[in-house]
């Protein structure tokens, strides 16, 4: 007998228990990127200016319970946010099962190691800056966090 499938192909986002959700986070830190939006023609454009909460070594918010007093435009998201906000990159665990596209090999409930969205080069680890140490954000425009990450493949030489 074959082993059952894993909750985030079975599962609605709606369905799945608190834990299941908080899982489908990869600890990439992209959502913790600042984005601008330009108030004419509504185009969205990436930075590589993190939130002060984010830690850029581990790429996880260093007070997430407290984050929505702390950060007061920090989004909580919930299944209906993910299918209605237009920035969270393409590589999002959320999103990606929203779209029925499964998780990446890289995501740490598929690698079983929560290095592998590191060494994949999906985070934000070694290529983003605090808002603290940052000058205007308008300086530090990027366009990687709003595309694909490579496939296993241009990774790794494997699929």
């Amino acid at each position: 007998m074959s082993p059952p499938a894993p909750f985030w192909k079975t599962k609605t986002l709606e369905q799945m228990t608190p834990a299941e959700w908080e899982s489908l986070c990869d600890g990439c830190g992209r959502c913790c990127l600042h984005k601008l939006r330009d108030a004419d023609t509504d185009e969205l454009s990436f930075t590589t200016v993190a939130c002060h909460l984010l830690d850029l070594g581990t790429c996880r918010c260093g007070d997430y319970a407290h984050r929505l007093r702390r950060v007061p435009d920090c989004v909580s998201l919930t299944p209906a946010e993910v299918r209605r906000v237009d920035w969270l990159p393409p590589s999002c665990g959320y999103r990606r099962v929203a779209e029925g596209r499964g998780l990446a090999w890289w995501h740490p409930l598929v690698s079983g190691d929560p290095e592998t969205v590191h060494t994949a080069g999906v985070s934000v680890r070694g290529r983003a800056i605090s808002e603290r140490a940052a000058g205007p954000i308008e300086h530090y425009l990027a366009e990687w966090p709003g595309r694909a990450p490579r496939t296993r493949r241009e990774t790794t030489g494997k699929d």
